[in-house]
């Protein structure tokens, strides 16, 4: 197997370390399993630039990507589009489609497992031409993320902390606005606070990750005109795991869904995989069922 590394050198975990001397270990446990390796390591500003050299240049290899969820989700769209497997190396502050893909969060743990792995197929989800791994969100998320970036933060936990204060904030004014909706061609209408649309349906763990990622599904969450006092409780079940068990949000399985904003202001904003998006009147979001190529462990492992 060829493996092509693309190290993202800004990501949260590698902003922390020697990343050459860790450039030098992958390349060590790859070969020592038989394998080609070789790794570029860049800017943040330069990861797509560089992740799509590699994919071009090694075709019939798998193309590594290494950094926080931004970098992934771009590396696996960019793997969907040229059909080449993905490999997932989890060094962001949350790594949630490494979490789904049971892929160990400690690196030189990660870099074995992989070595070692086996590639299978994953579903993969677009939100109009845009492609994403865990989710698409409008309304709560958007607003407290552009918050969080208005704030100062130098570590993992520091962006935590910056998503505590931005989280605070945003639950003393809650965002309300009007969606139409079509699930799976059925139309529907609300007003609502949040909606989110994940590339399979979230399992029932702490975190809101799915716990599969070849179901075929997307999964529909929709929190309606939530008040101060339901936006506390929600986010006390969030950080108890027992969010499923709360009224204010609505789960709903489909293949396709459908998004009209009819008040849309031009300067609201979705996030896919965590990133701000500019909001479009209309999206439509659909899910590739097995569409994607990932290198997984051979047996799932805790991290």
């Amino acid at each position: 197997m060829q493996v092509h590394a693309v190290f993202n050198r800004d990501g949260g975990t590698f902003r922390t370390m020697d990343i050459t001397a860790f450039a030098l270990k992958a390349k060590d446990i790859f070969e020592q399993h038989g394998h080609a390796f070789q790794s570029d390591i860049v800017a943040g500003k330069d990861i797509v630039k560089a992740l799509e050299t590699a994919a071009a240049r090694d075709r019939d290899g798998v193309l590594m990507a290494g950094g926080g969820d931004g970098t992934i989700s771009a590396a696996a769209a960019l793997a969907w589009k040229t059909g080449v497997p993905l490999a997932v190396l989890p060094a962001g502050t949350m790594n949630l489609f490494a979490r789904s893909l049971k892929i160990p969060l400690e690196l030189n743990a990660a870099l074995e497992s992989l070595a070692s792995g086996v590639i299978t197929a994953a579903d993969i989800s677009t939100a109009n031409d845009r492609a994403f791994v865990h989710q698409f969100s409008i309304g709560f998320q958007p607003r407290m993320i552009k918050l969080r970036n208005t704030l100062e933060y130098n570590s993992q936990w520091g962006k935590r902390l910056a998503s505590m204060r931005a989280f605070a904030r945003v639950m003393g004014r809650p965002p309300r606005f009007a969606v139409r909706l079509t699930v799976d061609g059925v139309p529907d209408e609300r007003t609502v606070s949040a909606i989110s649309v994940s590339n399979n349906p979230y399992g029932r763990g702490l975190m809101p990750i799915a716990d599969r990622l070849d179901q075929g599904k997307l999964g529909l969450y929709i929190a309606e005109r939530i008040s101060l006092s339901s936006l506390t409780k929600l986010a006390a079940t969030i950080l108890m795991g027992s969010w499923r068990n709360n009224n204010d949000v609505d789960e709903i399985l489909a293949r396709e869904v459908g998004l009209h904003f009819p008040h849309l202001h031009h300067r609201k904003k979705a996030t896919i995989d965590g990133e701000l998006i500019p909001l479009e009147r209309d999206v439509v979001i659909k899910v590739h069922a097995g569409a994607l190529k990932v290198l997984v462990p051979a047996e799932p492992a805790s991290g």
